[in-house]
């Protein structure tokens, strides 16, 4: 206990370290008001730093910042944008542990998972710098011949950038890095219960030679109140959006009123299907990090596990094994595999989703409830023999619980994955490439591991179908979100 104690201390002493206020303008400064925000580690339930807590106007100066910078960030040449965010990733990597460690204090995940973010942040930065310079356009010769078609590309414009808690550093990166190298100046406004990371971030594009106004953050308590009030400003020619899509619906009508450009990563409801001709140990490793990767609390994280019957037994006794063997403790303890729930909200959620199932007649093999320690924890569950319509199939379950419902053949499996208003994630185990092919192509769903847990790469591009969202964030594609096309016609006699 001293030794995780004296890492909690540290940990805290490199959060103290990190600027609190609002960031406008090259600025660091109060909030009108002067109103904080509690930070809590949900590890142990104690709140250890407070935030700034934004006004109106602090929101509107932000924006004000933005759009003064838009211009010359613009005409800024695409190599020294791109050498802004190199600069940016090789800092982001200097400071790798310390970044991880405040990580952790904040969110809960394990300091190795910490770690793994981020490094996976900091790629989006060095992807995206590499892009700035790859933005193109067209020319070709009218089909009449009379004149000539040229194509440009520009920056959008300032772009909200709204990031969650769950992922609060490579949230930010995946939509700064794009943004930035596109030439577009942004505002952004991170989850209230994990400020520190992005406040890290942005501290370390100031010291990389980052220009007044080019980024500004507020931190805020009333975060549905101030983005509409930002969304309502015809200043602003961008939203992107990563959280419930309940929030996203609510964000979309809004936009409508500006006819705002949007990208939207929502809620996901993951299938996760096993065939019968799948490597069993392979699908129990690659359910354990597709559902237990970030505590669960990740819109990728496998959510209804279907499984081929004739192995649906065994693969539901291997996996609770596997799960229910797992350290559980605070994220900066090296023996933890499974830190806490973000806050005790979340922990009364994951429970009750659990009650009623098993009091539909779900059978709990291993975990079923909250843990009684301090802070927010749940023991890694795993449910079989789940009824079809419980609430576990149908909802985001957030936490680390894995329920396994039994197929029959390949067309049901499809039918069962497919009956969902998301489609974002999917993850397919089978030895044949045939059906992994046909399966994978028949998924209702923006992404598909196929026999991998792990399908995030900053080379992707990621994003889902259906209520799971709008538009794609990271690979190739990923700066197009933040660039308009233009066209020129120009007169050329024959």
């Amino acid at each position: 206990m001293a030794a995780l104690q004296e890492r909690i201390d540290t940990a805290r002493q490199a959060a103290g370290r990190i600027p609190k206020g609002l960031y406008i303008d090259g600025e660091w400064r109060e909030p009108r008001g002067g109103a904080a925000i509690p930070v809590e580690d949900p590890g142990t339930g104690t709140v250890f730093a407070e935030v700034a807590d934004a006004a109106e106007q602090d929101a509107l100066d932000a924006l004000d910042a933005a759009a003064r910078a838009q211009d010359s960030w613009a005409r800024t040449p695409p190599r020294d944008r791109g050498e802004l965010l190199r600069r940016a990733f090789e800092a982001i990597l200097a400071r790798q542990d310390e970044l991880a460690a405040v990580m952790t204090l904040e969110m809960g995940k394990p300091f190795a998972e910490s770690r793994a973010e981020v490094a996976y942040a900091a790629e989006f930065l060095r992807w995206f710098a590499e892009e700035a310079v790859r933005i193109d356009g067209g020319y070709l010769v009218a089909p009449g011949g009379g004149s000539r078609v040229v194509v440009m590309r520009q920056p959008v414009g300032p772009c909200l950038l709204v990031t969650p808690w769950n992922f609060p550093m490579a949230m930010g990166t995946r939509k700064i890095g794009p943004a930035l190298a596109a030439g577009c100046t942004v505002v952004v406004k991170p989850a209230r219960q994990t400020p520190l990371s992005m406040l890290a971030l942005v501290a370390v594009l100031e010291q990389a030679g980052l220009p007044k106004g080019v980024v500004n953050v507020f931190t805020t308590a009333r975060s549905g109140e101030l983005t509409a009030r930002l969304m309502a400003d015809p200043r602003l020619r961008k939203l992107s959006f990563t959280g419930s899509t309940e929030v996203g619906r609510t964000l979309l009508e809004q936009a409508s009123a500006q006819v705002l450009r949007t990208s939207m990563e929502l809620g996901g409801n993951a299938p996760f299907l096993v065939f019968e001709d799948a490597d069993l140990d392979a699908a129990v490793e690659g359910a354990y990090q597709a559902k237990m990767r970030n505590v669960g609390e990740a819109c990728t994280a496998a959510n209804r596990f279907y499984v081929h019957r004739p192995v649906a037994a065994e693969f539901a006794r291997r996996l609770a094994g596997r799960l229910g063997n797992l350290a559980v403790g605070h994220g900066l303890d090296p023996a933890s595999e499974v830190g806490p729930l973000i806050d005790a909200r979340a922990v009364r959620g994951v429970a009750a989703l659990v009650h009623e199932a098993a009091a539909a007649g779900a059978e709990v093999l291993t975990g079923g409830g909250p843990l009684e320690r301090d802070g927010h924890f749940f023991a890694p569950t795993v449910l079989a023999s789940v009824p079809r319509g419980a609430r576990t199939l149908r909802e985001e379950i957030f936490g680390p619980v894995a329920p396994i419902v039994a197929f029959d053949d390949e067309a049901e499996a499809l039918a069962l994955a497919n009956a969902s208003e998301y489609g974002l994630a999917a993850y397919v185990f089978t030895e044949g490439l045939a059906r992994g092919l046909r399966v994978s192509e028949r998924l209702e769903s923006g992404m598909v591991g196929l026999n991998q847990g792990i399908i995030s790469n900053p080379a992707a591009p990621f994003g889902g179908v259906k209520q799971s969202g709008l538009g794609r964030e990271g690979g190739a594609v990923g700066i197009d979100e933040y660039l308009n096309t233009k066209y020129l016609a120009v007169r050329a006699e024959p």
